[in-house]
């Protein structure tokens, strides 16, 4: 993280204050000892104005900036978050909002979450030893190792789990994104994440002895997706190119197994709208085989080849977005109310996708044969990201 701080610092000073925003966060989170006092006064002191926290049903916490603490009703609440069962945090600017201000705000309201006992029944997200979790998925180590690990982890061997898969845009943290984006999630159960590599690794392990891994976290991952974008920060949570691949359930000594499929959903993903952001190796049937196809047989194929040179020209990236919600719902009018646009604008990039690659999506063989392209189009792309 310091050497990648350094590099930024050297090239965009807004991203370097960003990624020490998420880092001082993240080392919060990580900590094992975060209350509402140091979860406060650390806010403040990071944003340089007073802050607060109001939990539900308690007493207002407050500090400012020099770390004293503050009595009182709050001063000028420049920017604030609801929280529902957490209560609410806020900032307090005398003057107009900080450029980071909403970045701050929505990472104090993720931490808030944790230290509340994780809102609306999530689990609260732990940062886990990224060791330990390397060694739970690893199919080389022996099975007592394994065991060792996950009971270090706070995970039951003998119970069965879920691996989930986060990477994150250009400049971000996948480790500290997917905290963020467990915590305001109603996923339940035990959470534990780590950063291994560019990718954030996060087990899941269901409460209960009656729970099951079956349901797949995929509908709650999508609705916290969807909340973050509309709540502080949204701007910058689209611009960080967000995208969760979510594996099948697994024996918890056999975690590496779901590793790999939320690694291999993970490349199905396409960063922007929730229901394509977040791809479920289940819910991908047969087609997640295409991910065994190395790169550049499935980019010499023309029908592959077609859309990529699509993409490439001007409003080209429109249709072929209008192509993938037209074939995963299979309506035009569905296609529209999902992409927000009038049904005769997506005919019209429909009508282009058809001029250009010969194709007739009325047809459901031309139908098919378009959507395995797009699959065949986006594990190619992906590869080179």
């Amino acid at each position: 993280m310091k050497g990648l701080l350094l590099r930024l610092s050297a090239l965009d000073a807004d991203a370097a204050a960003a990624l020490r925003v998420i880092a001082h966060f993240e080392a919060l989170l990580g900590s094992g000892a975060l209350d509402a006092a140091s979860l406060v006064r650390s806010t403040a002191g990071l944003a340089e104005c007073a802050a607060g926290w109001l939990p539900a049903g308690g007493e207002p916490v407050r500090f400012g900036p020099d770390g004293g603490e503050l009595a009182g009703p709050p001063g000028r609440v420049s920017s604030a978050a609801e929280l529902g069962a957490a209560g609410r945090v806020w900032l307090e600017r005398p003057g107009a909002a900080g450029p980071l201000d909403d970045l701050v705000l929505e990472w104090m309201a993720t931490a808030a979450r944790v230290v509340g006992g994780g809102a609306r029944g999530a689990g609260a997200p732990h940062v886990a030893d990224p060791a330990l979790v390397e060694l739970v998925l690893s199919g080389r180590e022996a099975v007592a190792d394994r065991a060792r690990a996950l009971r270090l982890l706070g995970l039951v061997p003998e119970l069965p789990l879920r691996v989930v898969a986060v990477a994150g845009g250009p400049a971000t943290d996948a480790g500290a994104e997917a905290v963020a984006l467990l915590g305001c999630s109603t996923v339940a159960g035990t959470v534990r994440v780590a950063r291994l590599g560019a990718v954030g690794a996060v087990l899941l392990q269901p409460r209960g002895p009656r729970a099951s891994p079956d349901g797949s976290p995929a509908a709650e991952l999508r609705t916290a997706l969807r909340e973050r974008g509309r709540g502080p920060g949204g701007a910058r949570t689209a611009l960080r190119g967000l995208r969760v691949g979510v594996g099948g359930p697994a024996e918890a000594l056999a975690a590496g197994e779901s590793w790999q499929q939320a690694r291999a959903a993970l490349r199905f993903a396409v960063a922007g709208a929730p229901v394509e952001a977040v791809a479920d190796h289940d819910a991908l049937g047969a087609v997640v085989l295409l991910a065994e196809i190395p790169a550049d047989r499935l980019r010499g194929r023309p029908d592959v080849r077609a859309l990529e040179l699509l993409a490439e020209r001007e409003d080209g990236a429109a249709a072929v977005a209008a192509l993938a919600a037209f074939c995963r719902t299979g309506s035009l009018r569905q296609a529209a109310a999902e992409l927000h646009r009038h049904h005769s604008s997506v005919a019209a990039r429909l009508a282009r996708v058809e001029e250009e690659t010969g194709w007739r999506l009325r047809d459901p063989q031309d139908r098919f044969r378009a959507q395995l392209a797009w699959y065949a189009w986006r594990l190619a792309a992906s590869a080179e990201d």
